[in-house]
């Protein structure tokens, strides 16, 4: 068997065994995670994400090696900064449709299996795409700048997941129990089925992760494709993924209550797109062109960015955000601060 194939095999064993054990005998009862449940399965996840890239690391033979390994890393760390930031969607979406907290983890579970099977299509797509057409480089790095600005000038909005046109088309297809938050995300009353609340926040958390892949895909690809070959390995890249997308579950239970602390995360994130759509750019130059009446050809020669330094640009940036954030604090009270984890409310079934 082809070591490549067999990394693969790997990888899948890994998901499938934690997701069985999380699904069929840890969560088997819905229950309230506890803080220190949620910091534990975080740690371990974080855990097997990092022996997963330090086992990529002597295998240059085989096609890995150091190089992919610290790609690897870099991306897992883009997409879990990234994660964090949509962890607060999240939690507003759980508030607005008064999803109790037993119910959230079997939501985030299977929010993040659909998401796993997205991202797959997303990165596959995305791969095969700069590969075959390497000036999308240009496109995505473009992207992510554009992206990154928008992020920094962009203002704390309110998000009211009731109003929105997405639920209002799933009513007009599926009758909905609004009464109803869970367990279950179907219930049969009088021979007729009806959706319940909890898979209307299940299609929110859907949606919302491929809004958010539109950001966090390019962001990986940046530092995963080797701007010279405009080749990516797509273990890397879906690896790099999946792994932060199943410890997100944990990490919201174990960050929902003092993520709205994290004031200037959002800038930090959006430095690092900045940083990441200008390095895939340069990588690749800019290509010649005439200078008015000069008739002089200009052209800004590629510089290639060392996966290290990257990986240590993206560490500072999230260090100094997160440091700024706890040495800073919001001024206005803790009573104002939105609540991430509500109360089980008793109007629910």
């Amino acid at each position: 068997m082809d070591f490549h194939v067999l990394m693969w095999v790997a990888f899948g064993v890994i998901i499938a065994v934690v997701l069985a054990l999380d699904l069929f005998v840890l969560h088997r009862d819905p229950h309230v995670v506890s803080l220190r449940e949620s910091t534990i399965w975080s740690g371990i996840w974080i855990a097997i994400a990092l022996a997963f890239g330090a086992a990529l690391w002597p295998l240059g033979e085989h096609g890995f090696g150091p190089v992919r390994a610290q790609q690897y890393l870099a991306a897992y760390v883009i997409e879990l900064a990234l994660s964090v930031d949509n962890l607060f969607v999240f939690a507003v979406i759980f508030s607005a449709l008064k999803i109790k907290r037993e119910h959230q983890h079997k939501l985030l579970f299977w929010g993040v299996f659909g998401a796993l099977a997205l991202r797959a299509v997303f990165i596959f797509a995305g791969v095969s795409l700069i590969e075959h057409f390497h000036w999308l480089m240009y496109f995505f790095g473009g992207l992510l700048v554009f992206t990154g600005i928008k992020l920094l000038l962009s203002s704390e909005k309110e998000i009211d997941p009731e109003k929105s046109r997405i639920i209002r088309i799933v009513k007009r297809i599926l009758p909905v129990k609004p009464e109803i938050g869970g367990p279950s995300f179907f219930v049969h009353i009088d021979g007729k089925r009806y959706a319940t609340m909890l898979f209307i926040a299940l299609i929110l958390v859907e949606i919302t992760d491929v809004i958010f892949a539109v950001d966090s895909i390019p962001a990986v690809l940046g530092v995963a494709v080797d701007p010279d070959s405009g080749k990516a390995d797509t273990l890397v890249v879906y690896a790099s993924n999946a792994f932060a997308i199943m410890g997100l579950r944990s990490l919201y239970f174990a960050l929902a209550g003092i993520i709205a602390l994290f004031r200037f995360l959002k800038y930090g994130l959006a430095v690092i797109l900045c940083f990441v759509g200008v390095k895939m750019v340069g990588g690749l130059g800019i290509p010649a062109f005439e200078l008015g009446p000069l008739d002089v050809p200009q052209l800004m020669p590629s510089f290639k960015l060392p996966i290290a330094a990257s990986l240590g640009v993206i560490g500072a940036v999230l260090g100094i955000s997160i440091g700024l954030s706890l040495l800073l604090p919001r001024k206005r009270p803790v009573k104002d601060e939105p609540k991430l984890l509500p109360e089980p409310d008793g109007r629910q079934d």
